[in-house]
């Protein structure tokens, strides 16, 4: 048997008046707050691990966020049990359509959320598989013998052109004007192995340091808040949001 050990932390940083970045850290939503909990996830049905990052003007990105991963939550704890690996696949695309219609039509009704949106990313555990899944920018990140990898593709601008650097213009996303956002979605059960750490973090982070400093920072032992403070002292020019969770068996 294994648990899972979750650190999740989301700061406003040095230049924002207000954080839109939004954290499900598995039982507790998290914002400009630090959170930490173990679990075994044996000993459960289903569960997420999800990070939102907001946009829009005044508070309409730190609402998409909110709504969206409350929503999720939800929808998540309320599916039916049993579910084949393509029906939860199926159920979340139209997961995905329906809150993208909610978030537009609060866009719609009160002119200061208009165009709000928010990413998505995460990893869900249902039915004794483990799913990941991204709608944006935000990333997924996978730290195993050492080597730390992004697993999840950025939807962006500059990753189209096949640029490595990365762009503040995303092409797909929750809300923000898309009528049709989609899902990067895979089951990765068998390659969620005990040991490996994974990571989930806002560009509030991969824009303020380097994947190489991420490395070192998560090889020393660092959690989502010790991360968070390094994008900050870099000049933390966005809310920084990190969730990091490692697998480990049980003692």
């Amino acid at each position: 048997m294994s648990i899972i050990k979750l650190t999740a932390a989301s700061r406003i940083g040095c230049v924002r008046t207000n954080n839109e970045d939004m954290i499900l850290a598995y039982d507790k939503l998290v914002r400009s707050d630090v959170y930490a909990t173990e679990f075994a996830s044996e000993n459960m049905d289903r569960f997420v691990i999800a990070l939102a990052d907001g946009m829009g003007g005044h508070n309409a990105g730190e609402v998409a966020s909110s709504d969206v991963l409350e929503n999720l939550q939800f929808y998540i704890n309320d599916l039916p049990r049993g579910l084949a690996s393509g029906e939860l696949m199926e159920k979340l695309d139209e997961w995905l359509q329906s809150v993208n219609q909610i978030i537009a039509s609060k866009g719609h009704v009160n002119p200061e959320m208009a165009e709000m949106g928010t990413t998505l990313v995460g990893v869900v555990f249902y039915n004794n598989k483990y799913y990941w899944m991204n709608c944006g920018d935000s990333r997924l990140y996978r730290l195993r013998d050492g080597v730390l990898e992004q697993i999840s593709n950025d939807h962006s601008l500059s990753n189209q052109r096949g640029e490595k650097k990365h762009s503040n213009i995303i092409t797909n996303c929750i809300g923000a004007g898309i009528r049709q956002p989609y899902l990067d979605l895979f089951e990765f059960t068998d390659d969620f192995l005990s040991g490996d750490t994974y990571m989930l973090c806002s560009d509030g982070l991969n824009d303020m340091i380097s994947d190489k400093h991420i490395t070192e920072l998560l090889l020393e032992g660092a959690n989502a808040n010790l991360l968070c403070e390094a994008a900050i002292d870099a000049g933390g020019y966005d809310n920084v949001s990190v969730c990091v969770f490692s697998v480990q068996p049980l003692s």
